[in-house]
């Protein structure tokens, strides 16, 4: 996940106090680990300095975990109590009910035409954009170095040396070669950086789910055969590895590689781990395309307020904003201006493989409202594609099934 967006000079366009006092209520994500660096600190500094230049208006944040948030606003706008603005995981079900705002009707043109394109678009539901991408991140192949070198091995470009790589990691005794995280926690992720590789995905250049396309069954059955079968995933099978145990095991030195996203560089430098990164394999050279997750902003027009919330959003994408909470969080900044200073800086270096990664990447399709219901069904049954005598066309197949019946009833 990563960032706030663009630049934006508010100057002291303060609205006026009085009797058209208005108070904005944000439900927000806690980003943080801890209650040292927890989210409700950035909103608190951030709201403070908006106040400050704005008597007439009153923020109130309250910021949830990451398991709570998506349910308490629907929870929120099922009882007819919306917030003006919530900051959460998923836009498009509330839009297809024509409960949102869209970026047009409250953003300044240079902050709406500052996003990143890529994010921009996957913020819209039949070209009209009500999802405000809020924070973004990619994936890559992390690999440890020192088991690299014990193994005399490189980092793999394509397929066939991962598989090289893995088998000579094995043959070291490496606990989990290539860690392989198909477990219910978050299957889609994995699943989606593997079908990218492949030149598949979830959908065509239209949108439309090709789940069981001819190159999305060709590449769960290398993993099938290649990887799982010749037992170079390691001792748990990856339909019960979650992604939060593949990083742990990381951390503890006992992966030779896997995907990752930029936290796990902190969890690695913590427990003394040398990694490196390099973008993910492809068939026959590095992936043309990678895996980008956004989280978003979203305005509900309930309370009317658009000057008012469009006024504070602006500034909420102001580079400064943007950039602080980027850093704060090791997330990447979802606006031009602030992946620009980001990619300059020094000091976000580590940052910078991760910013690469984002113009080539590819998010899922969260403009459709059958998304959540076909994740679910990935998560719950993409681990069996791989077992030993598993059909990975049979489960794509389903899938696939699954996807099309969604859509059809969010259509009908």
């Amino acid at each position: 996940m990563s960032a706030l967006g663009m630049t934006a000079v508010l100057g002291g366009c303060g609205l006026t106090g009085g009797s058209d006092d208005v108070t904005l209520r944000l439900v927000a994500a806690d980003y943080g680990d801890s209650a040292a660096n927890s989210s409700k600190k950035y909103w608190a500094k951030l709201v403070d300095a908006y106040e400050a230049d704005h008597p007439g208006v009153q923020v109130e944040v309250s910021v949830y975990s990451w398991s709570d948030v998506d349910r308490e606003v629907k929870e929120m706008v099922d009882a007819g109590k919306a917030p003006d603005m919530a900051q959460i995981g998923a836009y498009a079900d509330y839009a297809a009910d024509d409960l949102l705002y869209s970026a047009d009707d409250l953003l300044s043109i240079p902050v709406q035409a500052g996003f990143s394109s890529a994010l921009a678009g996957a913020g819209q539901v039949n070209g009209v954009q009500y999802g405000m991408p809020f924070a973004a991140s990619t994936r890559l192949l992390f690999y440890n170095k020192k088991l690299f070198d014990e193994a005399g091995v490189t980092p793999p470009t394509t397929w066939d040396q991962l598989a090289d790589a893995a088998e000579a990691l094995k043959a070291e005794g490496v606990k989990y070669p290539y860690a392989l995280p198909l477990g219910s926690e978050e299957a889609q992720a994995e699943t989606m950086q593997w079908l990218l590789s492949g030149g598949g995905g979830y959908t065509d250049a239209v949108g439309t789910y090709t789940i069981d396309s001819a190159e999305n069954v060709e590449t769960f059955t290398w993993l099938r055969d290649e990887l799982v079968g010749e037992k170079l995933t390691g001792p748990v099978a990856p339909g019960r590895l979650d992604r939060a145990d593949a990083f742990a095991a990381f951390a503890k030195g006992e992966v030779g590689m896997l995907n990752g996203h930029p936290s796990l560089m902190k969890m690695a430098e913590k427990q003394g781990v040398d990694f490196g990164m390099v973008p993910m394999p492809g068939v026959d050279g590095e992936s043309k395309a990678t895996m980008g997750v956004a989280d978003w902003m979203l305005a509900f027009k309930q309370n009317g307020h658009k000057e008012q919330v469009g006024d504070f959003l602006d500034f909420v994408y102001s580079e400064e904003n943007v950039l602080d909470f980027s850093r704060e969080y090791d997330l990447l900044p979802v606006t031009n201006s602030a992946s620009e200073v980001m990619s300059a800086a020094a000091e976000d270096r580590d940052l910078k493989p991760f910013l690469d990664e984002l113009t080539l990447s590819e998010l899922y399709p969260v403009g459709k409202t059958s998304w959540a219901s076909v994740s679910a069904e990935v998560k719950k049954r993409i681990g069996s594609a791989v077992e030993p005598g598993g059909s990975p066309a049979a489960i794509l197949n389903q899938l696939q099934s699954t996807a099309t019946t969604a859509e059809s009833s969010a259509a009908g």
